[in-house]
């Protein structure tokens, strides 16, 4: 495994650079500017702590193979990503599961990241508990800053137990109605005319639920809905083909060409944050996270 100071070594303190995980997701926030350099981050789990709920791994980890190890501990990481994604790259884009209502964001993950700032220098943000601090939460920045601020080569992730079983339904009925029979359900979709339903848990407590579900009008699938990519900032009007969440306003589309609309006030700190950071910017240049 790669270790923190062989990375450090390769980012450097002066060239453009930019953490390449499964670069599935690569364009998001713009292009890459022509020139700057591409490092890629340690890969491998370093640390369980089972009865601590947390895991260190590489940032270059695949989360498919990460979900695979943690299965085995009957646990789960509330992030999702296509099937070559790297963490350190779900945790750059922010990528929520559509479970987001049951098991939390994806900046509620990342415990403690061991970064390269963008003077070159090894830092530790956060740590493996929960404190009370002051200042910068730099761990909830990191999420969803698309590497613009640091670049992270291993994380501490929190890590949560996984339902022993799933149940997706589908019908037509009102959200409402769906929620008087469910406590918490993990998904609740809507694709324009039928809604989805996924209730998880102990098996004796979705039993229940589905069979609640089922007198109402629902019906179970006999697979699995595939879910495309969350799209950050897109609202209703852009639902094309994919799902809105009902739960949370989010949507889930293959549909990239949203109409995110960003104000002038969220800019100018988005700015200043990145100003703090890399003043030069060098970290990951031509990507703009807002």
């Amino acid at each position: 495994m790669k270790s923190m100071e062989e990375f450090t070594e390769e980012i450097g303190d002066t060239s453009f650079v930019s953490v390449r995980g499964g670069a599935t997701r690569w364009n998001l926030g713009g292009s890459l500017t022509e020139g700057a350099i591409e490092v890629e981050a340690p890969q491998g789990v370093i640390d369980f702590k089972p009865e601590e709920m947390i895991v260190r791994v590489g940032a270059g980890t695949k989360l498919s193979n990460l979900q695979n190890d943690l299965t085995e501990l009957k646990q789960e990481v509330a992030l999702a990503g296509f099937p070559d994604s790297s963490v350190g790259g779900s945790l750059a884009v922010g990528s929520s599961s559509h479970r987001r209502a049951r098991i939390g964001a994806a900046c509620d993950v990342l415990l403690q990241a061991d970064c390269v700032g963008a003077d070159g220098k090894q830092f530790v943000a956060g740590g493996p508990t929960v404190k009370n601090v002051t200042g910068y939460d730099i761990c909830r920045l990191l999420v969803s800053s698309l590497g613009t601020l640091a670049l992270m080569g291993v994380v501490t992730l929190r890590t949560r137990p996984k339902p022993e079983i799933g149940v997706w339904l589908k019908g037509e009925l009102p959200f409402e109605e769906i929620m008087r029979c469910c406590y918490r359900p993990a998904s609740v979709l809507h694709d324009g005319s039928k809604t989805f339903v996924l209730v998880e848990g102990y098996e004796k407590d979705v039993e229940k639920e589905k069979a609640s579900l089922e007198k109402i009008g629902m019906v179970v699938l006999d697979r699995e809905l595939e879910i495309p990519p969350l799209q950050r900032g897109a609202t209703r009007e852009d639902l094309n083909v994919g799902f809105l969440d009902l739960q949370i306003g989010a949507v889930y589309s293959n549909d990239t060409h949203c109409n995110i609309e960003v104000s002038e006030e969220v800019e100018r700190l988005s700015n200043r944050i990145k100003k703090n950071f890399d003043p030069t910017g060098r970290l990951n240049p031509g990507r703009k996270p807002y």
